[in-house]
């Protein structure tokens, strides 16, 4: 198991406050140093801020301000920047998004398109297709999709990447962590179901132990909070950390076919009964291109975009990394997030959508990486057609949560 990421959260304001910033730093770099003496990898220091339309101004140059914090965030150790998400109640905000990740190489951003007060937001669902298809031909392999998500539901303090913003108290700090290897040996040669969820669950919180002692410690020496364990099990693309294969291990010949759902649904709910600090989605990640075997499934046709949105309803971060036709449209983009919305507002649970229209691609299409995080794969299917009337509209709807028991 590796820690992919301490995420610092901070609100240096703007414009930034530089001891702000060298706060964060020094509390980050101590904090790889206290892991890493602890025996685990940490592969990445992240640094989120809030929403970034609650502190910059409308009129100001967004490309050149996200370009000075970057800068600024690299220079106290920082390898990648979260401004937070564009927000419904400022329309203006998701516009700027396009330029943003233009203009910089390490800086990730989100847009709201349904929250807990708010509803689920139409035009903020079609703000957020639009910047995705205003996205994908800045880059050849549709990468700068790589860099923004939209967000469903979504807290603050979730230390994975496009999610993470921070609520803007004081300085804190959260572990996302990639342990899917876990469930691939917990599940791999078990005998029955129980054995492989207590096996999973030992090792769940035998790690989770150590990391928040280590976390209670640094809390003790600085003044962070600290925001809890990510444990979405996220994958890298190789059979021995594949999620994929955890899944397949339980009997699944192919995931994408029936007992899938179970599967994951088993996942899922072991993941609930482990017992540490929560943060995030805590949850079974299913990021198609960082996923070999999740990879390799999409590549035979055998897993499509609403395969994934169903395993959504029962675990999961949402539509993670799904390459999709080059020429999808932003209506047949908004009816995709327009479920994503529905389901993660109708089921109570954050859900996202990173979606990645691939230039030049059609269904079907082999697609490659020269990135140590995605897996080869083919470009999946986007079954999806404009929406006519009332759902094709601009409107807020609020939905309610699902009565537990109904």
């Amino acid at each position: 198991m590796n820690i992919r990421s301490i995420t610092v959260f901070c609100a240096p304001g703007w414009p930034p406050e530089e001891s702000v910033l060298q706060s964060a730093g020094a509390f980050a770099d101590a904090a790889r140093r206290a892991f890493t003496a602890a025996g685990y990898s940490v592969q990445t220091l992240r640094l989120a801020l809030p929403p970034f339309p609650q502190w910059l101004p409308e009129e100001a140059d967004a490309p050149a301000a996200a370009q000075s914090l970057e800068a600024a965030a690299r220079a106290e150790g920082f390898e990648y920047l979260s401004l937070g998400p564009a927000l419904p109640a400022h329309p203006w905000s998701y516009r700027r998004i396009p330029g943003i990740i233009a203009a910089t190489e390490a800086t990730f951003l989100g847009g709201v398109i349904a929250s807990p007060h708010g509803g689920m937001a139409l035009a903020a669902v079609r703000a957020c297709a639009e910047t995705i298809h205003a996205l994908a031909p800045q880059q050849e392999n549709g990468f700068a999709n790589l860099y923004f998500a939209a967000l469903a539901n979504v807290p603050p303090g979730a230390p994975f990447f496009p999610a993470a913003y921070h609520d803007g108290n004081g300085m804190a700090f959260a572990l996302a962590l990639e342990a899917a290897d876990l469930a691939v040996t917990a599940f791999e040669g078990a005998a029955t179901l129980a054995a492989a969820r207590a096996s999973l669950l030992d090792a769940m919180q035998e790690h989770a132990a150590a990391l928040s002692g280590v976390a209670e410690i640094l809390t003790n020496r600085f003044e962070a909070r600290f925001g809890g364990l990510d444990y979405s099990l996220a994958p890298y693309p190789e059979r021995a950390r594949s999620l994929g294969a955890a899944l397949e291990a339980l009997g699944v010949p192919a995931l994408g076919g029936h007992g899938s759902l179970a599967a994951a649904a088993f996942l899922a709910e072991a993941i609930d009964r482990a017992e540490f600090p929560r943060t995030g989605f805590s949850g079974l990640m299913l990021p198609v291109l960082e996923d070999s075997v999740l990879a390799e499934r999409a590549a035979q046709g055998v897993l499509g975009v609403k395969d994934m949105l169903l395993y959504s309803a029962v675990c999961g971060t949402g539509l993670d990394t799904l390459p999709l036709p080059g020429d999808t449209g932003v209506e047949r983009l908004y009816a995709i997030l327009l479920d994503v919305a529905a389901l993660s507002t109708r089921l109570g649970k954050p859900l996202t959508a990173r979606l990645m229209p691939m230039p030049g691609k059609a269904a079907g299409d082999e697609i490659a990486f020269d990135f140590p995080y995605f897996a080869n794969s083919r470009v999946l299917r986007a079954e999806a057609a404009p929406l006519r009337g009332p759902l094709g509209g601009a409107e807020t709807i609020h939905l309610r949560t699902r009565p537990k028991g109904v």
